[in-house]
């Protein structure tokens, strides 16, 4: 907290109601001393909270208001989804929280949009983060020949306002990574694995819709590949469609030099399920820069609502 002042109004507007230098003091205590007081400010705090304070925080905070969807159907529906994820993934069920910093340290998002505790840590908003840092820990401990595939089912959590849907969501996420072997290889090789298994998943859910895979390659070496190697592993995969966006914008930086979209044609028109891409966390976990990774994400509740549920 020490270091350039706050921008946002709200945000100055609190740190005016303390003395001053209080800002800098407390920026400047050690974790464990900053999590002592922390702990024991929201204790404080919670000795005064009554039954009907929280009946009010129930009704109001869309943080805490459960899904909309039936977790019967949902639960049954992921039960079927795991059986079409290859067991070349290790399926992980993860913590609901992830250390502190993990998406702004690897993907650059801004604190506000996560749920942070008091404990050093911070809710899961996005698990391919959270699986990332497990492979990292996983390729640290292996040959550069081999690679780690991960998979989870997790519900995330995420405080930004998304169009009115909830503030949490389940996802089926997929974490691959492996040393580079050239050429955009080892990028192709991880693409058709994932996109192969994507194509099974959304297959099982609705069998009879068509899904289209947009894929965005912004590198001339990956493009290449995408041509020569991804397209043909595909080619005779039922019901899906794959398509070039080289154009693309949106998450370009988020992902580096491919992303690519899953997009399922519902009753009502076109509906996203998921999305992905390369990124350079694992790279950056590991210190090694020749290490690469794709990660990606289908939307369970999404599915279920295409499928009837």
């Amino acid at each position: 907290m020490s270091g350039s002042p706050p921008r946002d109004p709200a945000t100055v507007r609190v740190w005016s109601t303390l003395p001053d230098g209080a800002r800098e003091a407390i920026g400047a205590l050690g974790s464990s001393d900053l999590q002592t007081l922390l702990a024991d400010v929201l204790t404080h705090r919670a000795e005064r909270i009554t039954a009907a304070d929280v009946r009010r925080r129930w009704e109001s905070d869309r943080l805490v208001r459960p899904s909309t969807s039936d977790p019967r159907a949902l639960a049954a529906l992921e039960a079927r989804l795991w059986q079409r994820v290859p067991t070349a993934f290790d399926a992980l069920e993860l913590s609901p929280v992830t250390p502190f910093g993990t998406c702004a340290a690897l993907a650059g998002m801004g604190q506000d949009r996560i749920v942070s505790t008091a404990r050093g840590s911070e809710v899961v908003s996005d698990s391919t983060t959270t699986l990332a840092v497990e492979a990292a820990r996983r390729r640290r401990a292996q040959s550069s020949e081999q690679e780690v595939h991960l998979a989870a089912g997790h519900r995330q959590l995420r405080t930004q306002t998304m169009g009115g849907a909830s503030a949490h969501f389940r996802l089926l996420t997929l974490v691959s990574s492996a040393r580079d072997k050239g050429s955009g290889s080892t990028e192709a090789d991880l693409l058709v694995r994932q996109l192969r298994t994507w194509q099974a998943v959304i297959a099982e859910a609705v069998p009879e819709l068509e899904t289209t895979i947009e894929i965005s390659a912004w590198s001339p070496v990956l493009a290449d590949r995408l041509a020569d190697r991804v397209r043909p592993a595909l080619a005779e995969i039922p019901r899906m469609a794959v398509v070039d966006a080289p154009d693309r914008t949106r998450a370009k930086g988020y992902y580096t030099d491919l992303a690519l979209r899953l997009e399922v044609s519902g009753p009502d028109g076109p509906v996203e399920v998921g999305d992905g891409g390369l990124t350079g966390w694992t790279a950056a976990l590991t210190e090694n820069r020749k290490e690469r990774c794709l990660v990606s994400c289908v939307s369970t509740e999404r599915l279920l609502a295409l499928a009837g549920g």
